[in-house]
């Protein structure tokens, strides 16, 4: 079809499940990781765990903000594999509050430079699903207006995510 792009593989929505009681976090593709800490507050879910064997990632942390569709990631990088970026952000459906949490990435990601800029990633993964029927329009039009909202509020608070979710009532503490 003329003028039209599809992405050659596009995949299924990535699910995650948080077992706050097992302390565990089971992955995408099903395997079951150690996690370090859990924070439940008001706002949303506090994670750390720590990354064992990845030849760059030592550990990450991450807050799930049912409010706001988001999962806010801060990673620790061996040194010599750092990033040029602070936080990334997946745009999820977060469901099951309470002793186990679920999240859905409905594909669209945010790379946030602390004071400089926010990035937008893989909105041709997300129109690929919606063009193969894995996405059903309306949730993409709710990744698309979520994604829009954290981009205008971050960028609003100075291109900071830790000082937009806290001026949004979602403050957020770090390791």
């Amino acid at each position: 079809m003329a003028g039209s792009r599809i992405v050659a593989h596009i995949h299924p929505p990535k699910i995650e499940y948080f077992d706050l009681d097992a302390k565990s976090n089971t992955d995408p593709k099903g395997y079951l990781r150690g996690v370090d800490e859990y924070r439940v507050t008001p706002h949303g879910l506090y994670m750390y765990r720590p990354v064992a064997g990845h030849p760059q990632l030592s550990a990450f942390e991450s807050w799930f903000v049912p409010k706001h569709g988001v999962r806010v990631t801060r990673q620790s990088w061996h040194q010599g594999h750092e990033r040029d970026y602070d936080f990334y952000v997946d745009v999820v459906e977060i469901t099951g509050v309470g002793t186990v949490w679920k999240t859905i990435d409905l594909y669209l990601d945010l790379i946030v430079r602390t004071g400089r800029s926010v990035t937008v990633l893989d909105t041709d993964e997300l129109l690929g699903a919606v063009q193969q029927n894995i996405v059903t329009p309306e949730r993409a039009q709710w990744a698309l207006e979520t994604t829009y909202q954290a981009v205008s509020g971050i960028s609003a608070h100075g291109h900071d995510v830790v000082r937009w979710l806290t001026a949004s009532g979602c403050p957020t503490t770090w390791r």
